[in-house]
């Protein structure tokens, strides 16, 4: 709904005062979504994608091309950035999707599994250019499947089971409110969604498979 592809039921939505349903082209200016699965321009080359997107935000030229290089260095694309996308991996889809994303310095910028195909030194550059960027005042909402991640990476983290948000806040936070003084994020999402019932019924399994077969 935030970023426009869903309306609410009920209520608006507001970027920076900027009503997205009334003002969506406004709204989008500061905005940036990079999906899970990317859908990019097959028959463009990278630097092509990147420039096309500079064009639909009117950046100022010598300021792209001087971010352009920038992340793609950052990603490892400056080799392959004249080659068709079609070409790439998922791995490099990802990640010109996200140099896209970044490129032109938006205020909000939603991220689906942003990891997900990209290599450990990849992973580590995009942790360190969001806490960058969130440092400067962007605001990044990410969702993602590996707790470890949201630790690293999120000041805020809600935690979403069977379609709501039954916990919301800092790790400090989240500790206090499944009473512990400290732990893992695993260990606070698996106290309260039950997986740790789950957990024991497996070890209960691996004991009684021994037991057998003994």
């Amino acid at each position: 709904m935030i970023t426009g592809l869903l309306e609410p039921t009920d209520g608006d939505i507001r970027l920076n005062g900027i009503n997205i349903w009334q003002d969506p082209i406004e709204a989008k200016k500061i905005l940036s979504y990079v999906p899970d699965q990317p859908n990019l321009y097959p028959k463009l080359t990278g630097r092509d994608y990147l420039e096309f997107v500079a064009s639909v935000f009117q950046l100022d030229t010598e300021a792209f091309q001087k971010e352009a290089a920038l992340l793609l260095d950052i990603f490892g694309l400056t080799d392959r950035a004249d080659e068709l996308i079609e070409s790439y991996s998922h791995g490099m889809k990802q990640k010109i999707a996200i140099c896209g994303a970044l490129v032109h310095h938006p205020d909000i910028l939603f991220l689906d599994e942003p990891t997900v195909g990209l290599d450990p030194k990849s992973a580590r550059n995009l942790k360190n250019i969001l806490r960058e960027r969130c440092d400067q005042g962007m605001t990044a909402f990410i969702t993602t499947h590996i707790l470890e991640i949201a630790e690293q990476m999120c000041d805020r983290i809600g935690i979403i089971s069977d379609g709501s948000i039954i916990a919301l806040g800092t790790m400090d936070e989240l500790r206090e409110k499944d009473g512990r003084t400290e732990g893992s994020l695993e260990d606070i999402f698996l106290e309260l969604t039950g997986g740790e019932e789950q957990e024991a019924l497996i070890k209960e399994m691996s004991n009684t498979d021994s037991g057998e077969s003994s």
